[in-house]
This record gives C-alpha cells, sequence and structure tokens, in this order.
C-alpha cells in the first residue's frame, strides 16, 4: 500500500493543486484579453448588442430591412436604416445614406444624359470613316473622363416589367422620336401618347418578327433545343430577339450607335439583351465557336466586300454545324430590286459574291425560300482543309488564339476548327440540347481545353452559385418578386455559374470576362448555353446609361486593385444601373470598407451584410439601392 501510494503521488499534477485566489484573477484577465482580441480581429467593438444571428424581416412596404450588421461589420456604432429595394417612380420616401461621405460626386450637365463613353459621337469624329472605324470603340484617356453622376432625363420611371416590356416603354425613358419617322412604314416602333409601342415589325418581315421566325423555323430546327444562342447584327431594335425569348433562344442583339439614334437604348428598354457594336476593322467581342446562329435582317453590312472579312468574322463565332441567316438585300432581288432601287445586275453580282464567299468558308447553302437564305457551318475541317489545295484564299489562320477578341484585329483567314479524327465527329465536342447543356460538362472543360479547370470544379461552382442566389434572394427579397428585375449584369461571370442559377425566373444576365483575368471561360459561358462579352471595367461598356435592373460584382474591385482607381469603375457602375436598381459587391471586407466610403458619396445607399457562410469570414456583401433623382429634381 505504501509502495502504491508513493506511486501515485508522483503522477499527481501540481496543477491540480486546488488554485490561489491570485491564480483565478490571473486566468480571468488573460480570457478577458484574449476575448477582446478576438473581437477587434473581426471588426471591432460596437455598442449595441450582439445578435446570435443575422436576421431578415421584410417590411409591410414589400422593402426588404437587412441584417443588423453582426461584430463582424467594421465601423458601426448603431443598426443602419433598413435598404428599400422596391420600386417607386419618385424621389419621395427614400432613406438617406447614414454615413458622412469623403467626397459628394455631382450630376453631370444634361447633354451627358446619353453618354457612352466608349462610343461619344464627338470624340468619333477623330477617328477614319473607312469602314465604319470611327464607329468601334475608342475610350476617353484618363484625362477626358466624366467625373460626375450621369443624370436620368426628366420624367424618367422604371420600365414596364417582363413581359409588357417587350411591347411597350415610357417615351420619357428615351425620349427620341426619329426611327417613329424613319421607319414608319415597317411598324418598327410608334409613339402612343406618353409611350412608345413596338408592334414587332421590321424592314423584312412586314407580318411581325414571330411570323417571320415562324418561317425560319420551317427552315432550321428552332423547336428542339439544338439552337439556344443567337446573334442578331445590325440588330434595329432587337424585335427578332425579343420574339426568340419565348422559344428558348437568347439572342444578343448589337447595332452601332449612328443615324438611327437610340436603337439599342430602345432593346435594352424593352427588356431585351443588346449592346452598342458594329462589324468594322476589330473582331467581335466573343471567343470563337460561341453561337448556334446568327442573323442579318437588311442590316446594311457589306458582306461580299473586303475579301469577305465580316463573313469570315461570323464564321469564327459560329459553333460547328451553326446557321447563318440573311434576308434583305440581295435576297429574292428578282422581287424587291425596284423597291431597293438598285439595278438587277447589281444585286445579282452581290448575291454571286456573297454565295462565293460562304462556298471558301465551306459552308453550305440549306436553302433559300422568299426573303430568307440560310447556310450552315461544317461542323468540322476534315474536307475543308483537303479543299484548300484547290481554293486557295482564304487561307486557315495559324498561330492566332482564336478567343481573342478585345481590340483584337480581323483578319482575311479562317479560324481552324479543333481537330476531328472522323468526318462525322464535331469538332471540340457535341453541345446538349437545351437545357441539359446548362449543367451539363462543357466540351471545353471535359476536352481539358482549360488549363487547370476539371469536370468537378464546374460542377462544386454550379452548386455553389445555387446556395449564393439563394442566399441573395434571403437578404433581398424583391430578387424573387417576378418582374422586380429584368436586365442583369454579372461583371465576373467566370462560368456563369450567377446566370445559371437563375435561369428559371423572368430575367437575363450578360455575363462579362474581364480581359485581365481567365478569358478563356467566356467560350464555357456560351457553350452552357449563355451570353456575354469581354471588358475591362478600367473602360467604360459598350452600352447605354440606365442599361441593367441589378448589377453583381464578385472580386471584381480585387482584380482591378492595382489598375485603376476604384471609383472609376464605381462611376461606370452607376451609369449603367437604373434609378433605384441594386448592386451586390462580393469582396474582402477591407474593400468594401472603402468601396462604401465612395458609394455614399454618389447617392447610393448601402449596406455590409454577412458571407452566407457567417460572419467569420472575411468576404462580405455590400448591398446598394440607387436613389432615384432625375434632371433638375430639387429633391437630389
Amino acid at each position: 500500500m505504501a509502495v502504491g501510494a508513493a506511486a501515485t503521488k508522483l503522477h499527481v499534477s501540481p496543477f491540480a493543486r486546488r488554485p490561489t485566489l491570485h491564480q483565478l484573477a490571473a486566468v480571468a484577465v488573460l480570457c478577458s484579453l484574449s476575448y477582446l482580441a478576438g473581437v477587434w480581429h473581426h471588426g471591432g467593438l460596437t455598442s449595441t448588442p450582439t445578435p446570435t444571428a443575422p436576421s431578415v424581416s421584410i417590411a409591410t412596404t414589400a422593402a426588404v430591412t437587412c441584417a443588423t450588421p453582426s461584430p463582424s461589420l467594421p465601423n458601426r456604432a448603431s443598426p443602419t436604416p433598413p435598404l428599400d429595394f422596391s420600386a417607386h417612380h419618385t424621389a419621395e420616401g427614400l432613406s438617406a445614406a447614414s454615413t458622412p461621405t469623403q467626397r459628394a460626386y455631382e450630376a453631370c450637365p444634361a447633354r451627358y444624359s446619353e453618354y457612352t463613353p466608349c462610343e461619344d459621337v464627338e470624340r468619333s469624329l477623330r477617328f477614319p470613316r473607312d469602314r465604319l472605324v470611327y464607329r468601334e470603340r475608342h475610350c476617353p484617356a484618363g484625362g477626358e473622363r466624366l467625373r460626375c453622376l450621369v443624370p436620368a432625363p426628366r420624367g424618367y420611371r422604371n420600365p414596364f416589367p417582363w413581359p409588357a416590356s417587350r411591347d411597350v416603354a415610357w417615351f420619357a425613358n428615351v425620349p427620341h422620336k426619329e426611327l417613329t419617322v424613319e421607319k414608319a412604314v415597317q411598324n418598327w416602333i410608334r409613339v402612343d401618347g406618353d409611350k412608345f409601342r413596338f408592334p414587332g415589325g421590321g424592314t423584312m418581315f412586314p407580318n411581325g418578327a414571330s411570323a417571320y421566325i415562324d418561317d425560319i423555323g420551317k427552315l432550321v430546327p428552332l423547336h428542339d433545343g439544338s439552337i439556344r444562342t443567337a446573334l442578331d447584327t445590325g440588330c434595329g431594335v432587337a424585335s427578332w430577339g425579343a420574339y426568340l425569348l419565348s422559344r428558348n433562344i437568347l439572342a444578343m442583339s448589337f447595332a452601332p450607335r449612328d443615324s438611327h439614334e437610340a436603337q439599342v437604348q430602345f432593346a435594352l428598354e424593352r427588356g431585351v439583351p443588346a449592346m452598342i457594336g458594329v462589324l468594322a476593322s476589330n473582331r467581335l467581342p466573343y471567343p470563337a465557336r460561341a453561337f448556334d446562329m446568327a442573323h442579318c435582317s437588311r442590316c446594311l453590312i457589306p458582306w461580299q466586300l473586303y475579301d469577305g472579312l465580316y463573313l469570315i468574322e461570323v464564321d469564327r463565332i459560329l459553333r460547328p454545324g451553326g446557321y447563318w441567316i440573311l434576308s434583305g438585300p440581295p435576297i429574292n432581288w428578282k422581287k424587291h430590286a425596284k423597291g431597293w432601287q438598285r439595278t438587277r445586275e447589281d444585286l445579282n453580282a452581290e448575291q454571286q459574291a456573297i454565295e462565293a464567299v460562304a462556298k471558301s468558308l465551306c459552308w453550305k447553302k440549306i436553302k433559300e425560300v422568299g426573303d430568307i437564305a440560310i447556310w450552315q457551318k461544317p461542323t468540322n475541317h476534315i474536307h475543308c482543309k483537303a479543299s484548300r489545295k484547290l481554293i486557295k484564299s482564304p487561307p486557315f489562320c495559324s498561330n492566332k488564339n482564336p478567343d481573342a477578341a478585345w481590340y483584337d484585329k480581323m483578319e482575311a483567314c479562317i479560324t481552324p476548327l479543333p481537330q476531328a479524327s472522323d468526318i462525322k465527329e464535331v469538332a471540340g465536342g457535341e453541345l446538349k440540347k437545351w437545357p441539359q447543356r446548362l449543367t451539363a460538362v462543357p466540351p471545353r472543360i471535359a476536352s481539358g481545353s482549360i488549363e487547370g479547370v476539371t469536370d468537378e470544379m464546374f460542377k462544386e461552382d454550379t452548386k455553389l452559385w445555387k446556395k449564393r442566389v439563394g442566399h441573395y434572394k434571403s437578404v433581398i427579397s424583391q430578387f424573387g418578386q417576378k418582374g422586380r428585375y429584368r436586365n442583369l449584369l454579372d461583371m465576373n461571370a467566370r462560368f456563369g455559374g450567377f446566370a445559371a442559377a437563375l435561369v428559371g425566373d423572368p430575367m437575363w444576365v450578360m455575363n462579362m470576362v474581364p480581359t485581365v483575368g481567365n478569358s478563356t471561360t467566356l467560350g464555357v459561358i456560351f457553350e452552357r448555353g449563355l451570353i456575354g462579352n469581354y471588358q475591362d471595367w478600367c473602360e467604360g461598356m459598350s452600352t447605354y446609361p440606365r442599361t441593367y435592373d441589378l448589377i453583381h460584382a464578385d472580386s471584381v474591385f480585387s482584380l482591378y486593385k492595382d489598375r485603376c482607381e476604384m471609383d472609376t469603375i464605381l462611376l461606370e457602375m452607376d451609369r449603367i444601373l437604373r434609378p433605384e436598381g441594386t448592386v451586390i459587391i462580393r469582396d474582402d471586407v477591407d474593400l468594401l470598407v472603402k468601396i462604401k466610403s465612395i458609394a455614399d458619396g454618389m447617392r447610393w445607399n448601402s449596406q455590409i451584410v454577412d458571407h452566407e457562410d457567417g460572419p467569420l469570414v472575411r468576404e462580405k456583401l455590400l448591398l446598394v439601392v440607387k436613389t432615384y433623382w432625375t434632371l433638375g429634381d430639387e429633391k437630389q
């Protein structure tokens, strides 16, 4: 017993003895210091009680009351006023920003209400008119940039919700009557009191866009999901794209800012995807093999000129097996020659030249019926490469990145398709039909052509964005409200996961892929059946003011941290955001604090809330509502 007792005594730790009063006090002090240091590390001390978890309540006015900021949010001494995401059409009822601003940005003069920095009419006159180069992107240098807020016109009102917006818009929002006079007999657009109405007509479809699309559907498969993405060149007010939406076909429409004042602006006001653009000297800002179908209805593009350069560019952006549709001069010239005020010989020569270019690209003419002619691109280039022994021009491009399209010049050479081992094989991989292609692993990822991206990474990204969009809808109730948002912009789209998670809602997303990041992902976005564009956010976007109802910016400011000034990007976001529009910015909390200090001087109401995974994550969300104000508004 004595030996056992001695052994037991040897193994008793000195810390097992009863602690003294001094020791207890020391431990208490250390614990308190540790707790205070932890709170400081995660955002500082507040005078408000700490909630156990963020809460969201919906006010009786349907406005969202965001969560009371948790201790993870810095520099907050009291709860912020609720953010109101509802549409009002007036300035009444908007809460003021809760924090003092470092700088107040003034409103730009009235003449800038439709300012498009990279397509500015006055600046464009400095550039060559040959091949419409002056209508391409020409962005202002640092000293020329506006440092003010582009105003909405007097009387501006939130657009009609979709689908009503397809057919009607407020006159005050786009106060231009030129097209109602010039295109009166073609049924494009007409003025009806304080509204515009869009009957759906077009130069080459007097019976309306829907009937015209039905005619196309008799020649190509528009109804089985094999055609999802389309490009409308010289789109007018984009009625073709507007009426394709009911057929689950998403069209990217473009037209230059030219004598047809504000045609793209009308399209955007209708809730139809569109951008300012022109076929001139630069490649279109899309990757190779992007679109299932391209279309020109009297778009006035000289397809047969410049060694067929513009058709060669269409060939680059068409997927293997894609279709090109042409209506208008010179198609059906025997019937229309007199109305077009051109000689039969001239029109016949133009058509023969177009046919020759299409043949040199190895396209197959599917059909010409009435006013519509359709060609199809081959599914691979096995036969086409063999034909170069007889057809020398155009040659295949060599050592040219097929997806490079940000100020890259067009070249008179065929963009080669990926290698195919069999004549029946679809080069680059066959796409699933819509809607399966939205969530199927895109061929560019499945083939390993995007470095560092695996099938599993893509699938995880899809799941992640479903979760994130669910969180957005929980903190912004209007996000899930039908008709509140129609035109959305994702400034850093990656694989298009944000847009994919919203595909069941009555809205569309323009997926922008920054040129400074991994721009190879834009091809993936198109393979999923979504649309997008390249963009450098140190420059303006090729769109009109007040284009988007909601802007999503994921890590954009981290990406551009050392590239341009933060307020350069924020002022551009303000320009393209509608009054009472919403912004969601995801980024590191330190950056968000700086962004908020600028945003509060831009007539934005903003609030930082926690990441969907809780307050301990450094990435936070900055939720913004742009206040309503217009030219001459005394309550600005």
